[in-house]
């Protein structure tokens, strides 16, 4: 990706080094992230900033810290680099009110985590620091610093619902205008510094995979400081978004929504209830499968768990369903109701050679990577696998598991399935001979060949920093390749395929748009404020759709509402979910 990559991976070892002289397998990068940072591309570590952010005059803050050459704590004269404070956000979430490091903070071990919420990568991390908080209740707290990417994530509303969605419980500033992000120097999302209890800079590291470092880091600051009396061991309690929205309605942020038109039934992604819900497609109850606990048992409707179920893809009375958070894939049996784990060995897969297999493994002996949607073509279920940033295959028959598409680059890049390279592919749906892919970290459509011969093609987008409204030109799917494409979209999660056209889940724009594949024309369908800025919003950051019966049925993710829209008539009304009531409260 763009942005001096050499600058951002050099720097990845300077946590390690700042200190602790930390054991190597701790490590702070593999030898392929920094083969991918050659190239410019940051896969499994994390997403580089364009050129223009990250780039200062102000010194390294490497060069400021001074290196604990023999592992027992700070020289008499070492020079400690006080830490900038955390002025400059627009706004404060999870909190009563701005923190500032001399004041609130005073005593505390902080670490800052420089984040955004389209990021697949932020979203990884988000259980290692939740991990820590829980290791360090007292003596440890963690701000995340949201520096957007994305024009709508500059949108404090935006965030608080990615906060209630990913259950963050700590303090986030909005730093909409990156004024944090430029202080302390971050080129890459996610990036985390370490100051101590007097307020000084520890050191920062970049990208997933650093819980054992940080938590020696932690360690070591908490032994260090106790034994310096510097360190404030009083809890915190900070005033949670949570507290005041509490999920307590029938859906609470519905990620995909599969309407099956044969059936006559609607398959919900309940995601941040961690369950899936089956109506009619008048709204009726017929299931609520999973507890509503986020957990990974198989078992009955009534003892089943998911964390974060998002796409699916329905055969007859089985039902498939990417579990995101799980890593896994699981198969639902509506006539014995019963869930049981089909793919993933339920940890989260990191490495290369995953990414570049060449013969099928045994489905259930391999870990995924946030697998976001699937599609169903025969015996093959297709999974958009976000993490890997590449499509992969699941043969049902032989139960085995392959990539598919993309070679694991996170950018955009056309040719030959293996060579091809995605962007945290996000949504699928076909045509029959293609796959089309919502390519949502590129806010690209792609065209994906079911005959492995064939090629990927880009039909909307242009790359990583290139997003926005604007209908017109896309490329057409049957046309020749054109110089330039006009249209654009911003973080699409989702596509449906009817008639002729792609319906676009334009997530981050709150709009459906159509693309027709004969011309390649984009067309906002529906969405925005049509009655003005001070009218209601139709949408609100859509993120799955699906075709059934000349209507579309729209998870309006942070609305916690499914809208169907009647294609002809572009009425749109709210689905009446009748007896699907919100999970039990857990028992204490």
């Amino acid at each position: 990706m763009p942005s001096a990559p050499s600058r951002r991976w050099s720097r990845l070892p300077w946590l390690c080094a700042v200190a602790f002289s930390l054991p190597a397998a701790l490590g702070c990068g593999t030898s392929d992230l920094a083969a991918d940072a050659a190239t410019g591309h940051a896969s499994l570590g994390g997403q580089n900033a364009p050129a223009g952010k990250g780039q200062h005059d102000l010194p390294n803050l490497g060069a400021l810290a001074s290196v604990r050459q023999d592992g027992k704590g700070a020289k008499k004269d070492e020079k400690k680099e006080p830490a900038p404070e955390l002025d400059g956000g627009v706004a404060w979430l999870n909190s009563a009110g701005p923190l500032t490091l001399k004041k609130d903070l005073k005593g505390k071990i902080v670490i800052l985590d420089f984040w955004t919420l389209c990021c697949i990568n932020c979203i990884h991390i988000m259980p290692d620091l939740a991990k820590l908080e829980k290791k360090y209740p007292n003596e440890l707290v963690v701000i995340g610093v949201h520096s957007p990417k994305f024009e709508n994530e500059k949108d404090t509303a935006s965030i608080r619902k990615a906060i209630l969605r990913y259950q963050i419980e700590h303090p986030v500033v909005n730093d909409a205008d990156h004024k944090l992000w430029n202080k302390f120097q971050v080129d890459a999302w996610p990036t985390f510094v370490v100051i101590d209890p007097e307020g000084n800079l520890v050191g920062y590291t970049s990208g997933e995979g650093n819980y054992e470092l940080l938590d020696v880091v932690v360690g070591k600051l908490v032994d260090e400081h106790k034994k310096k009396k510097t360190l404030d061991e009083k809890p915190i309690r900070f005033d949670l978004a949570k507290f005041r929205e509490t999920g307590d309605t029938p859906l609470f942020f519905p990620g995909k929504v599969v309407a099956d038109e044969p059936g006559r039934r609607l398959f919900i992604a309940d995601s941040t209830h961690h369950r899936v819900v089956v109506t009619d497609l008048a709204g009726n109850k017929l299931h609520v499968i999973g507890t509503g606990a986020p957990g990974k048992t198989d078992g009955p409707f009534d003892k089943a768990q998911f964390d974060d179920p998002q796409g699916m893809a329905v055969r007859g009375d089985t039902l498939f369903v990417a579990d995101r958070k799980n890593h896994l894939v699981r198969e639902i049996d509506l006539k014995a109701k019963t869930v049981a784990t089909i793919a993933g060995n339920g940890t989260q897969d990191h490495e290369a050679e995953s990414r570049r297999l060449t013969q099928p493994v045994p489905a259930k002996e391999i870990g995924l990577n946030s697998p976001w949607d699937l599609w169903l073509g025969g015996d093959k279920l297709y999974i958009a696998m976000a993490g890997h940033h590449q499509i992969w295959a699941l043969d049902l028959k032989e139960k085995n598991l392959i990539p598919y598409a993309g070679n694991g680059r996170e950018t955009i890049g056309d040719g030959p399935l293996r060579r091809a390279m995605f962007a945290q592919p996000s949504g699928l749906t076909s045509d029959g001979k293609f796959l089309y892919v919502a390519d949502s970290e590129i806010s690209a459509i792609r065209k994906v060949p079911l005959d492995p011969e064939g090629k990927v093609e880009t039909l909307v987008g242009r790359g990583l920093f290139v997003f926005g409204d604007v209908d017109g030109a896309g490329q057409a799917a049957d046309g020749p390749l054109a110089a330039k494409t006009e249209a654009r979209l911003q973080h699409a999660l989702g596509v449906a395929h009817a008639d002729g056209k792609l319906f676009i889940a334009d997530t981050y724009n709150s709009k459906i748009k159509t693309y027709d594949l004969k011309s390649g024309e984009v067309k906002t369908f529906l969405g925005g404020r049509p009655l003005g800025w001070f009218g209601p919003d139709l949408f609100n950051e859509p993120a799955g759709i699906s075709y059934a019966g000349g209507k579309l049925y729209v998870a309006d993710t942070n609305a916690h509402r499914i809208r169907v829209v009647d294609v002809a008539t572009k009425t749109v009304t709210t689905l009446h979910l009748k007896g699907v009531e919100p999970p039990a409260a857990p028992k204490k």
